[in-house]
This record gives C-alpha cells, sequence and structure tokens, in this order.
C-alpha cells in the first residue's frame, strides 16, 4: 500500500506543481505510515522526485502520450494505482488535473475531493479541506471510500523538501485504441519567461493600460518581480494580449503568491479565477472599483505614474539587497 501521485511534466521536464503534488502526497503517506510512489510520464531526471519524497517512480515511456489525452493519462494513473495498491491517489487541479481526476476516481471507485488547500485533517475518518464556489468558501468533505483521489490546488502546499532514496521502475500500461479516440491536431504554446500555470507572482493588465503599446511598463514590472504576464478578458478579446494570458473563470485560473491587477476594474467573471491567489494588489485610478473589495492591498492612481515608480524602487531595493 503507497500514496500514489501523478507528477506532471511537459516536454520531459516536471512542471512545479509535480514537486508540489509529491511533497503533499509525502505528507499524507507519514499520516499513514507508508510511501509515495510517484507516476512520470515520458520524463526524463526521474530522481528529482525523491528529493520531495518519492521512494519510488514508475517510468512510462510512450511516445502517443507526449501530449496530454485525459482518457489515456486516466487509465495510466489508474493501472499504477491497481498496481501499487494505493489507498490515496494525488493529482494537481491543474487544467489537464480537473480532466483526468474524475475518470481514475470512476476507474477506481474512489471518491474524488478537488482544490484541497491542506493536508487532511484526520485520516480515520479521512477528511480534507477545499475551496468551492470559484474559491469564494471552505469545505471539509468526508471521503468513505476504500480508494481517495485528492486534487491539490495549485500553490496550496508549497514545495517541502523531504529526501529520500529513490528507486525507478519501467511501466508499460495497456492501453488500447480507444484510449486515443480525441486526438491532438496542434499546440500552440506561450512564449512567456514564467508560464502563469507556474509563476508565484503574476503582474495582469487590463482595458486602463488603453492599448497593447502600454504593455512595456508592465513587462518590466513582471521581469523584475520574476512574475509572469496576465491580462483580463476584454484585453485578450481586442487582440492586446495572447489568449494565454487571460485569468478569470472564463480563462486561466491563477492561485499565485502575489497577483497585481493593474487597470483591471475586477468583474466578478475576473476575481472568480484569481480569488485563491495568496495576496491580491490593485492598481487603480477609480476608488469604487470592485476589485478594491477584494484587494489586500490598494493603490489609487494612474497606472502610467505608479507602475514605473514601482518597478524602479523594486529595482533599488534589489540592487541595495544584492
Amino acid at each position: 500500500m503507497s500514496v500514489l501521485v501523478f507528477t506532471e511534466s511537459e516536454e520531459g521536464k516536471f512542471k512545479k506543481i509535480a514537486f508540489e503534488a509529491v511533497s503533499y502526497g509525502k505528507a499524507i503517506a507519514d499520516m499513514l505510515g507508508t510511501t509515495v510512489t510517484a507516476v512520470a510520464i515520458n520524463s526524463n531526471d526521474t530522481n528529482e522526485l525523491g528529493k520531495y519524497g518519492a521512494s519510488k517512480v514508475l517510468n512510462v515511456s510512450n511516445s502517443k502520450l507526449d501530449n496530454f489525452n485525459a482518457q489515456a493519462f486516466a487509465n495510466v494513473v489508474s493501472q499504477a494505482a491497481t498496481k501499487e495498491n494505493a489507498q490515496v491517489i494525488v493529482i494537481s487541479s491543474s487544467a489537464n488535473g480537473k480532466f483526468m481526476s474524475p475518470l481514475v476516481a470512476v476507474n477506481n471507485q474512489a471518491g474524488y475531493v478537488a482544490n484541497a488547500t491542506n493536508v487532511p485533517e484526520s485520516v480515520s475518518p479521512f477528511k480534507v479541506k477545499s475551496t468551492v464556489y470559484s474559491n469564494k468558501a471552505f469545505a471539509i468533505t468526508e471521503i468513505s471510500t476504500e480508494t481517495k483521489v485528492i486534487g491539490l490546488a495549485k500553490n496550496a502546499y508549497g514545495l517541502k523538501e523531504n529526501e529520500v532514496s529513490v528507486s525507478s521502475e519501467d511501466f508499460s500500461p495497456e492501453l488500447s485504441d480507444n484510449d486515443f479516440n480525441t486526438e491532438v491536431v496542434s499546440v500552440n504554446k506561450a512564449t512567456d519567461v514564467v508560464t502563469i500555470a507556474d509563476a508565484e507572482i503574476v503582474v495582469s493588465g487590463g482595458r486602463g493600460l488603453k492599448g497593447p503599446e502600454n504593455w512595456g511598463m508592465l513587462e518590466d514590472l513582471a521581469t523584475t518581480l520574476g512574475a509572469a504576464t496576465a491580462c483580463s478578458k476584454p484585453v485578450s478579446d481586442m487582440g492586446w494580449r495572447p489568449h494565454s494570458e487571460h485569468v478569470g473563470q472564463t480563462g486561466k485560473p491563477v492561485s499565485s503568491n502575489l497577483y497585481i491587477a493593474i487597470g483591471i476594474s475586477g468583474a466578478i467573471q475576473h476575481l472568480a479565477g484569481v480569488n485563491s491567489s495568496k495576496v491580491k494588489v490593485v492598481i487603480n485610478n477609480d476608488p469604487e472599483a470592485p476589485f478594491f473589495k477584494a484587494a489586500d492591498y490598494g493603490i489609487v492612481g494612474d497606472a502610467f505614474e505608479v507602475v514605473p515608480k514601482l518597478t524602479e524602487k523594486i529595482k533599488e531595493f534589489k540592487a541595495q539587497n544584492a
């Protein structure tokens, strides 16, 4: 019996959420008195997973799995869970994870909780705290099935180094043509230095920036902070920024440690997508902007004056503390 963790990767390289999922899985394994087995699909250096607590890695190599396919990936994880007699299966609540987790739960007749924010409050009975209603509230759910599937919210648990000796084993699950009924025709990737999915800091802009030609000051702030850039829906709809940067209920959800909203009024759909960010800073010249009600810190002022000064001060601070 072990805790099984699906470790998400891209082009052979593990994403940050993979290490966070292993860290989380290790904490649960310690509570249950067992070990962590990780499932890695077409990944390179699986020894990295031992740094965060994985004692064993099931290494799957299959060119058909180069692109994400919910059905196929779910079957890989389900067969790995059966092989390892896993009582708990941990999958990140990323976009891909949310597609495959319900399928894994069905395959393994397991209860499923998405967007878990911490380790289980108890393991007997098994109770997990998670966010609900677009991150507006919390729920504590008891999972009574023998097998449990937990979707870990991004940036909820963090990276916790807990190095153990790790062994790797080749694993070849049985996959049929029916697992690949959905075909990936093309993949359009964002070319940002820091992706929204992995970013701990996100700098986001709205219509208040007045046009794509003014995005340079936002990118300068993001570069200074080592942050990803993002935008509101109207901005991507008008073609000022690529759709890959659109965050909100109808775009990408953001669970960053720091979210800076510049010139964004704060429509409810946008707030629903960023509510799980730990600290929200709003810069807007309208003191009645709805976003201020959800902000931890707010600056009422002209973004074209505030942002360059903020960037300058951060650069000065970093130079003095280098």
